[in-house]
């Protein structure tokens, strides 16, 4: 069978490897589920960022900014405060320069796999966090509930599926993201120069000292503009920029070009994510993340429709999920 799904490791880290045609994988169950690599191995293109071999010490101290970590819940909180329901959680200050909590819990807890294989179509794997009373990320957010990521690989590229359930008695926050590392260039012979990123943004939201939003929405500049038509380098200024998120013809994605190689990555995250956040590490090249994300960043501190901000929450029993891909023309 052309496709296969295997228990293996990553540069000593425990992982699961999916291959399938020219396409290999590799998702580490003890760091937050991470979908640390997704590469095309008869051109070599990369197209994530990896640790390496040498940087495994310090992307396990700090998962966030390779791979595809998952946040939940996302971004900052003014305080760590993240009032709910009438009660109000207090998270871990973490971000200590700027007072915030940043980044949530399942990014940095170890996940379970539940299952993995692979057929005629695709290889896949399947791994779970439940956390209930006997969890430690309960004592932040004191919910009984289980999140589920399933990858799948085949010739469409790479497949995403997240699911949350709530498994309590109460009502519970659902508001995620993927801080998702792209490298620019992904290929072997390009340059930072030779990528255009297309971003389907709507309006930014203007963001305090502490990066945290005061409720107002701006205008694009001229250079955002470009990034929404798709004809803006991903460095052309340094960003760690919040947006509203606008589909074009239906979709909400992501699209990097290589003008030199004549390839496109798309990364379609589906219409879920009503924000994007993007970072790109102070424009000094190599590679940027494009964040999409379900609720505005400090939501329940935000003072505007619950509906607006992606405020949302999940009933007992309630279940959201949502598919993505990363896949690649030319």
């Amino acid at each position: 069978m052309a496709n296969q799904a295997y228990e293996g490791t990553y540069h000593g880290e425990p992982a699961v490897w999916l291959r399938s045609g020219p396409y290999e994988a590799a998702v580490l169950p003890g760091i937050g589920a991470n979908l640390i690599a997704f590469r095309d191995t008869e051109r070599g293109y990369n197209f994530l960022r990896e640790p390496g071999a040498d940087g495994m010490e310090a992307f396990r101290k700090n998962p966030g900014v390779h791979g595809i970590p998952i946040l939940f819940p996302p971004n900052r909180y003014d305080g760590g405060k993240f009032p709910w329901n009438g009660k109000l959680l207090q998270f871990p200050v973490n971000e200590t320069e700027r007072g915030n909590h940043l980044h949530g819990f399942l990014h940095t807890a170890a996940w379970r796999v539940e299952r993995f294989g692979a057929d005629d179509a695709e290889s896949r794997v399947t791994l779970a966090l439940k956390v209930d009373a006997s969890h430690p990320i309960y004592r932040y957010l004191p919910f009984v509930f289980t999140v589920k990521l399933e990858y799948a690989l085949s010739d469409e590229g790479l497949r995403q599926r997240v699911w949350v359930r709530n498994e309590g008695t109460e009502r519970m926050p659902c508001l995620l993201a993927f801080h998702t590392a792209v490298n620019a260039p992904f290929a072997p012979g390009s340059t930072s120069e030779d990528m255009r990123l297309k971003l389907t943004i709507g309006q930014r939201w203007e963001m305090d000292e502490r990066m945290l939003p005061t409720g107002r929405l701006l205008p694009l500049s001229e250079g955002e503009q470009r990034m929404r038509e798709g004809a803006q380098s991903p460095f052309f200024e340094a960003m760690d920029n919040h947006y509203t998120a606008q589909p074009q013809d239906g979709r909400n994605r992501m699209e990097l070009t290589d003008t030199r190689a004549g390839v496109k990555l798309v990364y379609d995250a589906g219409t879920a994510y009503k924000q994007w956040m993007i970072w790109n590490d102070g424009a000094k090249g190599g590679f940027f993340c494009p964040e999409p994300q379900v609720n505005l960043v400090n939501a329940p501190n935000v003072d505007l429709p619950a509906e607006d901000i992606g405020l949302i929450g999940l009933e007992p029993g309630e279940l959201w999920e949502e598919t993505s891909r990363l896949y690649v023309i030319g």
